[in-house]
């Protein structure tokens, strides 16, 4: 038998199969301190991404209100609320809708109905989300996302 077709001895072969804890170790130290340096920039991301959908939201409802008020002569009342833009409120003379493309009404990002009212304390209406904390107010996520701006 030659030197090249000799078999190694069963332990050499062992050690060079797989890893050693010790290697299984680093790595996942290094995952751990990754995930701690980037989970936070991660999650703030993700937190930011919410309070944008909000805002798109709002911008999409304020076109479909001003299409409304073209149709109808008039923003919906109070009373009739955002609904009037998925369904007419009752025989609204001009109404041409629904003025959004869902079947029913969409939620902010955290769940609850956008609040609506007709008219407005900043405008011709007032349309806003209350933000994470569903209260007035607040700051970064908990921010309010209104109409009127920030």
């Amino acid at each position: 038998m030659s030197n090249d077709t000799k078999r190694k001895p069963v332990a050499g072969r062992r050690r060079e199969a797989g890893f050693t804890l010790i290697e299984l170790l680093v790595v996942l130290v290094i995952l751990g301190l990754l995930a701690a340096l980037a989970g936070p920039r991660v999650i703030g991301y993700l937190g930011g991404a919410k309070s944008d959908t909000a805002r798109l939201q709002v911008e999409n409802f304020k076109s479909a209100l001003d299409l409304y008020r073209l149709d109808t002569g008039s923003y919906p009342t109070t009373q009739q609320g955002l609904a009037a833009l998925v369904r007419n409120p009752g025989n609204v003379p001009g109404w041409k809708g629904p003025y959004i493309d869902s079947p029913q009404l969409p939620t902010d990002p955290w769940g609850n109905a956008y609040v609506y009212r007709m008219p407005g304390e900043h405008g011709a209406y007032d349309l806003y989300s209350l933000g994470a904390d569903k209260a007035p107010g607040g700051t970064g996520e908990a921010a309010d996302v209104t109409s009127w701006g920030r």
